[in-house]
């Protein structure tokens, strides 16, 4: 008896795309959830007193489920800072604005700006990188890697200005990247901002000024 073949289904191959798509957003929205809970719990308690049970009760997930998305406590540490803070858009268009300068004065002053901006939007998740890193390896590695790329960041600037001819005599491109981390670094936005209570506006005139001073050679 001869068998019927049965023409394919055209529908079949147009909703496995579609199901993969669903998939896909689901899980992104998952990993969203858990990131802004454990964002949430590392403010209020600490990164230390955190666990990941207690990311995925506040993200009303599985404990499972957190490790399947997101990875442990340090790994979500990590993303939260790659994320928020490395992908800020205002770095590329800060070096952007440092590529184009004439003036040793415009590198700082965009840098001046770019720095208060990146800080002013991430000093939460910054703080909890660095007071996780006091007590947990995983977190002080992952503050080791944020100073370098930071540094890295400034450097570019010190680049600049060194072509420009704009640096004091006797400052390299390795004294003015320490010079430009000096001002320009989280701890000195923090330490004016957040325990001496200036405005952002105040320390960004302040730091520019004196890392002017500092670095730039007076050709007067």
């Amino acid at each position: 008896m001869a068998t019927r073949e049965h023409a394919p289904n055209p529908t079949s191959k147009r909703t496995r795309p579609y199901r993969s798509e669903l998939r896909a957003q689901a899980a992104s929205q998952t990993r969203t959830t858990i990131l802004d809970a454990a964002m949430r719990l590392f403010l209020e308690r600490g990164y230390g007193k955190v666990t990941i049970n207690d990311i995925a009760q506040q993200a009303g997930l599985a404990t499972p489920t957190v490790y399947a998305s997101t990875g442990g406590k340090a790994a979500i540490l990590s993303t939260l800072i790659g994320e928020r803070q490395y992908g800020d858009p205002v770095v590329e268009s800060t070096l952007e604005v440092i590529r184009k300068s004439h003036t040793s004065e415009e590198v700082v002053a965009a840098i001046a700006s770019g720095t208060r901006v990146n800080n002013q939007r991430f000093h939460d998740i910054s703080q909890v990188m660095v007071t996780a890193a006091a007590v947990d390896d995983a977190a002080a590695e992952i503050l080791q890697r944020s100073d370098e790329w930071y540094r890295g960041v400034l450097s570019q600037g010190a680049r600049r200005m060194k072509s420009l001819r704009g640096l004091h005599k006797g400052i390299g491109e390795k004294r003015a990247t320490d010079i430009l981390w000096y001002f320009f670094g989280r701890q000195s936005w923090h330490l004016l901002v957040y325990d001496l209570r200036w405005s952002w506006d105040a320390t960004e005139s302040f730091l520019n000024a004196q890392a002017a001073t500092a670095l730039i050679l007076d050709r007067c």
